[in-house]
């Protein structure tokens, strides 16, 4: 029974440790926060529950696999429920674009936008299955070590029908002509982190979940499933240590041998990094045991950061669905100013999840939990006049499209931003979705998912493979357990209990 320590315990660190305690080794996780989660931990405040992050729940089957690993079913730690309509897209007061749960009735709904394109729809709702099919069952599970773990037939033809050398962009206008439906193919890859013409037309997948398999919620909030997770690892006899921040990584004879706490120091036979990887390196690990140096980040184009506003308003709000993205502004220059000139944005784009519409438990009865997410660049300087001089204005943009005023009814206001993600989770930037998927940036072009120079040292999480978002990280964490006990096994071959 090997020990093994993990440091981190977002959704890649709990995964990780459940899949290193599956079998049979001994667990721990070292949590620099008081509560679990990562990014997906959550706080409660005057009657409101607020998840702090993640609020999109897509590809379903992928946490079904996940528990399923276990003997588990998701339902065995926490309830879902569909959305219909799934999400929402506001252009204008006047002008919105609302995506239904069932897939005959989005059919009718393009043919009312752009009469003709629920032909184009099927065809491309069908590449995009195939897209899915590849990608989140073949590729995103290769551990991504060499291009030569993608030369088996049905992969790498995989690779060639999915389109990966094209952009999403112009593989979507390939298919839809109505700005309104472009924007709402384009959407889904603001996630990944770059423009939809720098994105590799292979995400495309994601629509695929989207639309086809629907948007969901588990009830309760998106940390049911940081609770289950847990509840899981604990099962497996995880050990968790909370507000235990990891100061060094102790090395002897080309091997890992500890990690450093403020509590004194933890003998192991491995580790798992699911907390920043580019703060592990260069701040946990000596400079001659680093996979990179300091300017390889520098020259990495990192997904954004986000200025989120989490609000409680005594009063309802009409319009409003769970999940709204109001694109009543110029999207390319918002984009320009994340990607080309990194600056803050004039007139934002922003994301408004307000879960009360589906959840009783989420707000105090007849009030509105608010999550306010606007993108922008990485590495801005963070005041809080900055903070304050974008929130009334966008609080004004959602009164006038749901002709509800509410400012003054607002009994509950916190912010988070840049110097927050570096604060709590040490993000290299203050990014927070990880590294974009661009086509530079993908498999084997990834930060390595282990450390190149201890044989015991691996990475997981949003800045290595297989990328950023919640499935993903859940994966990441799967590869990064499975390369380690590999790398024991290899190095104790007569040990079977490694």
């Amino acid at each position: 029974m090997a020990k093994i320590s993990i440091i981190g315990s977002g959704f890649s660190g709990l995964s990780a440790a459940c899949f290193a305690a599956r079998d049979g080794h001994e667990v721990t996780v070292y949590e620099k926060n008081s509560a679990i989660g990562g990014r997906a931990r959550t706080y409660t405040e005057q009657g409101f529950t607020f998840d702090m992050g993640p609020s999109w729940y897509w590809m379903p089957d992928i946490f079904d696999n996940f528990f399923a690993q276990f003997g588990k079913k998701t339902e065995d730690y926490y309830k879902l429920k569909k959305l219909d309509p799934g999400f929402q897209i506001v252009f204008d007061q006047d002008e919105l674009l609302q995506i239904p749960a069932e897939l005959k009735a989005l059919y009718l709904r393009f043919e009312e936008v752009e009469p003709g394109s629920s032909v184009a729809l099927h065809k491309f709702l069908k590449e995009a299955q195939f897209k899915y099919e590849v990608g989140m069952k073949d590729l995103v599970y290769k551990p991504a070590f060499s291009w030569l773990e993608y030369a088996n037939l049905r992969v790498a033809k995989g690779m060639l029908q999915s389109n990966l050398f094209s952009s999403v962009s112009r593989y979507v206008k390939k298919y839809f002509k109505d700005p309104k439906l472009v924007a709402l193919m384009e959407f889904p890859v603001l996630f990944l982190g770059a423009m939809a013409n720098k994105i590799p037309a292979l995400y495309t997948m994601m629509n695929y979940s989207a639309l086809v398999q629907g948007t969901w919620y588990p009830e309760g909030g998106m940390h049911q499933i940081i609770s289950g997770m847990h509840k899981l690892a604990l099962e497996l006899g995880v050990t968790f240590h909370t507000g235990t921040p990891v100061e060094k990584i102790l090395v002897e004879d080309g091997e890992v041998k500890a990690l450093q706490t403020p509590g004194g120091s933890f003998e192991c036979d491995g580790i798992i990094a699911s907390a920043d990887y580019h703060h592990v390196e260069q701040q946990l690990l000596e400079e001659k045991y680093r996979n990179y140096p300091a300017s390889y980040w520098s020259e990495k184009t990192f997904a954004p950061s986000c200025l989120i506003y989490y609000i409680g308003v005594d009063k309802r709000i009409d319009k409003l669905l769970h999940h709204s993205l109001f694109f009543d502004a110029d999207f390319k220059k918002h984009a320009g100013d994340i990607y080309k000139t990194p600056q803050w944005p004039e007139k934002p784009l922003f994301y408004v999840c307000c879960p009360s519409k589906t959840d009783d438990t989420v707000a105090p009865a007849g009030m509105e939990n608010l999550f306010i997410l606007v993108p922008v660049a990485t590495a801005l300087e963070d005041t809080e006049e900055t903070r304050n001089g974008y929130f009334d204005g966008i609080i004004s943009r959602i009164e006038a499209f749901s002709g509800t005023t509410f400012k003054e009814n607002i009994i509950y206001k916190k912010s988070y931003c840049i110097n927050d993600f570096v604060d709590d989770y040490n993000a290299y930037g203050g990014n927070a979705y990880g590294l974009a998927n661009t086509l530079g940036q993908t498999a084997v072009l990834k930060p390595s998912l282990k450390n190149k120079k201890l044989g015991n040292l691996f990475y997981t999480g949003q800045l290595t493979v297989p990328g950023p978002g919640v499935p993903p990280a859940i994966i990441s964490g799967q590869v990064a357990a499975q390369e380690l006990l590999k790398a024991l096994t290899k190095k104790h071959p007569h040990e079977t209990t490694i």
